[in-house]
């Protein structure tokens, strides 16, 4: 049996959405890249924090015992409402059993692509 591994809180305070991607075989995106080393699955409940509006709150994902999962923020979306491209937001991931969480960039918005992926902040 495997336990339970990682924080059930952890916080992405840097997110964007390039506007645009350059040609070619990428396209500019973000995901949050999650862990689950429990048996049993996690259910997460996904906060969209910005600048200059209400959040996106309640969004709801399932990462199942013993995977992983990665949740492009693009598809993310509460009552209808999305992330816009283009605008800074942050992110906030609750579970209800341990997991861990990464955040992965590509801006493909030139030909040089630009890959940065950094570990969320877990909450105790």
């Amino acid at each position: 049996m495997y336990q339970a591994r990682g924080e059930k809180h952890w916080i992405i305070p840097d997110g964007f959405i390039p506007p645009t991607s350059a040609p070619g075989a990428y396209e500019s995106h973000e995901s949050i890249c999650v862990l689950n080393c429990s048996s049993e699955e996690a259910l997460l409940r996904i906060t969209i924090f910005f600048e200059d509006r209400e959040p996106l709150e309640n969004i709801l994902s399932v990462v199942p015992g013993r995977r992983t999962k990665h949740i492009r923020t693009s598809s993310l979306a509460a009552n209808g409402a999305t992330i816009p491209v283009g605008v800074p937001y942050a992110i906030e991931v609750l579970s209800d059993i341990p997991i861990i969480v990464q955040y992965s960039r590509l801006d493909a918005t030139q030909a040089e692509n630009a890959l940065m992926s950094v570990m969320a902040h877990p909450i105790k």
